[in-house]
């Protein structure tokens, strides 16, 4: 690692831990490699960091950038808004705008509702859920997360010494200071496993709220959903008058203009959508069908939040949904076309040398990960759930993300990367040099046991 390349970073990063807890304002960036950097402007697919350093950039704030750093229409009409008022704890005419667009645009929604984070909007939803049913429990899925509050932080990255069976997880907190699981009224099943689902359902479901999931498993290794898996929690959860949520907060307006439910035909109950709505302006939507958001019309589950619609939020929002909607959504095939060329770049390269590579997901967002077994690789999706996950080697991953850097491409840590509209063929044919260069001076030594990790 080329340390004289982050002079100022380091300087900073140790400024800022004299006041700052960590150095850092979210405990996940303290995790960056090959450690916080610290940025000065983005522009497009591109940031530049104090040092000067330029990076091809497919962290896209860790997603919701879908148009790019900087956008000019998205900031235009944020600063316009920003020159008539802030905040004004009061309706405006931009809301509804919104609120129109997206009922139009979303097939399962009836009704939204605007906040400001992700974690807030679940916890609108599983509220929501427990009016609407009179049930407590809820059931989420082992290495999915939805937000940092105490009520649904568990099992994200559990220690599999203590995650108990395959089929029948543990429910693990994953801070200090959290209640039980029980205490929460949560339960952790695997993903991707419907016969599991339904046996649960089958022997409980007088007790279950909800089923929250990921429709695409984002945040780990971008897990596609089986075939038919999707179809089959919605009829499950049909039948036994459950409440089922999609966390769109990664897929909205992502996978599709109508995010992973418009890709794959199956319409939640409620839907939460983040900062990708606003290509990265702080704003998250609960949408619905009328029968539970109505509860929130009528009054009878409280919802509130002085910052919930701020105007220059909503106008940033507008105005991307705006431009993803041009000319028949036309963006997403540009999108979908640079990722799949930047996918099977990776995918060729790590062949020619030799070197046991996982490129799975959609050319929008897509994981790369190497197998601690070769083997693997041979029986199709190498990685379909949390357990399965675990047989890639973060650490050699670390290596590799570290060394990109050092080449001018941010990535993300734990595999996922983020593709916009601003990306070009020429980022890609920069970026596939940069992976070349370290697949073979890197890691193929580290597997050839030249290194040790």
């Amino acid at each position: 690692m080329k340390t004289e390349r982050y002079a100022r970073s380091i300087a900073d990063l140790e400024r800022a831990k004299k006041t700052l807890a960590g150095g850092v304002s979210s405990s996940v960036r303290g995790g960056d490699k090959p450690f916080p950097l610290y940025f000065d402007r983005g522009e497009g697919s591109h940031l530049w960091d104090v040092d000067g350093n330029e990076y091809i950039d497919y962290v896209l704030g860790r997603g919701p950038l879908l148009l790019g750093h900087s956008h000019a229409e998205v900031i235009d009409a944020t600063c316009a808004q920003l020159r008539r008022g802030q905040i004004y704890a009061a309706q405006h005419e931009l809301e509804f705008e919104l609120s129109e667009r997206v009922t139009r645009i979303v097939p399962g929604a009836d009704l939204v509702r605007f906040g400001i984070s992700g974690s807030e909007a679940v916890h609108a939803a599983l509220r929501l859920a427990r009016a609407a049913t009179g049930r407590q429990t809820v059931i989420k899925f082992e290495g999915q997360y939805h937000g940092w509050l105490d009520n649904i932080l568990y099992s994200l990255s559990p220690d599999p010494l203590k995650a108990g069976d395959e089929s029948e997880p543990a429910t693990l907190p994953e801070s200090a200071g959290q209640f039980s699981g029980a205490d929460s009224h949560v339960v952790v099943l695997p993903w991707n496993d419907a016969a599991v689902l339904e046996r649960y359902l089958s022997l409980h479901s007088g007790e279950i709220a909800a089923v929250i999931t990921e429709p695409v498993m984002c945040n780990t290794a971008v897990i596609p959903p089986r075939e038919g898996y999707l179809e089959a929690m919605r009829e499950l959860c049909t039948r036994h008058d459950v409440v089922l949520i999609f966390d769109e907060v990664i897929t909205g307006f992502r996978l599709s203009l109508a995010g992973a439910q418009g890709r794959f035909g199956v319409e939640p109950d409620l839907t939460i959508f983040g900062k990708a709505i606003a290509n990265g302006m702080p704003i998250s939507c609960l949408a619905g069908k009328e029968r539970y958001m109505g509860l929130i019309a009528a009054g009878k589950v409280g919802h509130g939040g002085t910052y919930n619609s701020i105007p220059p939020a909503v106008a940033g929002a507008v105005a991307t949904l705006d431009a993803l909607e041009r000319d028949g959504a036309a963006v997403y095939a540009r999108i979908e076309h640079i990722g799949t060329m930047l996918m099977d770049g990776i995918r060729r390269i790590a062949e020619r040398l030799s070197v046991p590579i996982v490129v799975q997901g959609y050319g929008s967002i897509f994981y790369v990960g190497f197998p601690y077994d070769a083997s693997a690789l041979a029986d199709g999706q190498a990685v379909y759930d949390y357990r399965s996950s675990l047989a890639m080697n973060q650490e050699l991953y670390t290596q590799f993300v570290s060394a990109m850097v050092d080449r001018g491409v941010r990535l993300i840590p734990r595999g996922n990367w983020f593709l916009s509209s601003a990306h070009s063929e020429a980022d890609v044919e920069a970026t596939l040099r940069a992976v070349e260069d370290v697949l073979g001076s890197v890691i193929a030594p580290l597997l050839k046991g030249a290194v040790t990790v």
